[in-house]
Parts: structure tokens; C-alpha cells; sequence
């Protein structure tokens, strides 16, 4: 297992109405979003967007388990940041970990833990990575 070491990518957001229950709150489930998001961003910065990936080459991806840490609640109109950051590669799996921080006063929202597989998107088997996104996630992450 390759453990890596750099800056995380960050992506910023800020919450909506609808991102919040009748409190004002941010309602639990839209933290996964919220951290899907930034991932799926981490890979577009990358050169890697996954429609072609599906498209092209017949790969998806998709989480295989994911353990979320709530430590403040975000609520409406927060901007907040999240980040993603690839923490290892190990044969089909990948891990990363993620934080989402409120701008106003840099409290700590969520964190994130969770490992990913490829898989082939007609079949649902596992894949390897390509060569070329292996390569572009393990550069990005020295």
C-alpha cells in the first residue's frame, strides 16, 4: 500500500436552502454530497472527467465504504471548504480522506475516510486503474 503525502484539493461551496431542514441546518445525508462533489472536482482539476471515463472506456467509479466524523453543524449560508486528498492505491482500491471546514471561523464540519474501487460500468467487476489517471492522482499527490 503506497501512503502519500501532499496539500489536499479544495473546492468551495456554500449551502442552500435546500441543502437544510426546517431548522436551518444542514441535513446529514448532503455532507456525502458535499464530499462527492469535491472528489469529482479533485478529478476534473486532473484532466479526468468521468463521463468520458464511462463513455470511452467503460470504467466507473464508486465507493465501497465511506465513515463521515460530524463535528459541527453547517447551516444555511455557510461557505465552506472541502477537500479531498488520495491517501493510498492498492491494486482496484483507492483511499482518501476529506474535511469540510466552515470559512467564517475555520471550525472543523465533517471529515471524511472512505476507499473507492473501478469497475468495468457494463459488467460492475472490478477493473484496474489506467496507467494514465494512475499516473495523473499519484502526481498530483507528491
Amino acid at each position: 500500500m503506497n501512503e502519500l503525502k501532499k496539500e489536499p484539493f479544495v473546492w468551495q461551496l456554500r449551502v442552500y436552502f435546500e441543502d437544510t431542514d426546517a431548522g436551518g441546518v444542514v441535513y446529514h445525508s448532503r455532507y456525502l454530497n458535499f464530499f462527492e462533489r469535491a472528489r469529482t472536482e479533485m478529478l476534473r482539476a486532473m484532466g479526468v472527467s468521468q463521463t468520458e471515463l464511462r463513455e470511452k472506456h467503460n470504467l466507473i467509479w464508486v465507493v465501497l465504504d465511506i465513515n463521515v466524523k460530524f463535528r459541527k453543524a453547517a447551516r444555511l449560508d455557510d461557505e465552506l471548504l472541502v477537500d479531498a486528498d488520495l491517501l493510498w492505491v492498492k491494486g482496484v482500491r483507492q483511499g482518501f480522506r476529506q474535511k469540510m471546514t466552515r470559512i467564517s471561523d475555520g471550525a472543523t464540519v465533517a471529515e471524511a475516510e472512505l476507499s473507492a474501487v473501478m469497475l468495468h460500468a457494463d459488467s460492475l467487476k472490478p477493473a484496474r486503474m489506467p496507467d494514465w489517471i494512475k499516473a495523473e492522482l499519484l502526481q498530483n499527490a507528491e
